[in-house]
């Protein structure tokens, strides 16, 4: 993507007044028992997540890892199609991270659901990014994640004393002249988010972690955002909110309840 998918997440941004991004991770363990003998329980599920929660989303995240096998990959297009029609952009989570044939191959499956945009891994440089580019997809490359482990490595110095973060983030900004490229990072490491926003002011971030991570939110709204554009990421923390509740209505009400309120407390910071 490119400017096509930037473009349009800021006006889907402007048009529901939020930032929140709703992560889908439908975990198979966790199918609530009123959608067990459905024909596609995942895509069951993700279209309830959808229903819930679009008025208060500026996109949807389906994280690929949980649609991988043939029903899931079924799954998958169906909830990227029924996204779409909610006016969605999508972006798949599938952290890709190879070169030549088989970057290609990622970038042509990942373009072939109708996804807007992708998660990738730069660790190969330009040319494991490219393909995506060139395939249409807008992409986010990972630069300093939530996870306890992103320090182990991505906050090495380097000869000059700077980060590998950084290096990450400014690399970035050299692999296109457009702004089709972000920045997943994370909101659990507030300080490093604050200072990439100054090492590139112009990439919007996807910001994972505020949800089930306990990440902060001022931080994610404050400096996720490259000219109000940017994502903030709520998975386990919006799409089980209602996990205890045996009815359906009740349990995916709580899944539009916990969007509203991420969506209101992103928006006291923006």
């Amino acid at each position: 993507m490119s400017d096509a998918f930037f473009d349009r997440l800021a006006d889907r941004i402007a048009a529901v007044d939020s930032v929140v991004c709703v992560g889908i991770d439908p975990r198979v363990e966790r199918t609530p028992d009123f959608l067990a003998g459905h024909d596609l329980p995942r895509w069951a599920f993700a279209r309830r997540v959808i229903d819930a929660t679009h008025e208060h989303a500026a996109a949807v995240k389906p994280n690929a890892a949980f649609f991988e096998d043939a029903d899931g990959w079924r799954a998958l297009r169906e909830t990227v199609a029924y996204a779409h029609g909610k006016d969605l952009p999508v972006v798949v989570d599938a952290k890709r991270g190879d070169v030549g044939a088989t970057a290609r191959r990622y970038a042509r499956s990942t373009a072939d659901l109708g996804a807007d945009a992708v998660t990738v891994s730069p660790y190969m440089g330009r040319d494991s990014v490219r393909p995506f580019l060139d395939a249409g997809l807008g992409v986010f490359a990972l630069c300093r994640t939530s996870n306890p482990g992103g320090a182990d490595l991505q906050s090495l110095p380097l000869a000059s004393g700077d980060p590998v973060y950084e290096r990450v983030a400014a690399l970035a900004d050299t692999w296109s002249s457009r702004a089709d490229v972000g920045l997943v990072v994370g909101a659990t490491a507030p300080d490093e988010l604050e200072r990439l926003r100054t090492v590139v002011p112009d990439r919007p971030f996807l910001v994972p972690g505020v949800g089930a991570q306990g990440g902060d939110a001022e931080a994610a709204a404050t400096f996720g955002l490259a000219d109000g554009v940017g994502l903030v990421n709520s998975s386990r923390g919006i799409i089980y909110a209602g996990e205890g509740h045996d009815d359906e209505a009740r349990y995916f009400g709580a899944a539009g309840d916990a969007a509203k309120r991420l969506k209101r407390r992103l928006n006291e910071h923006r």
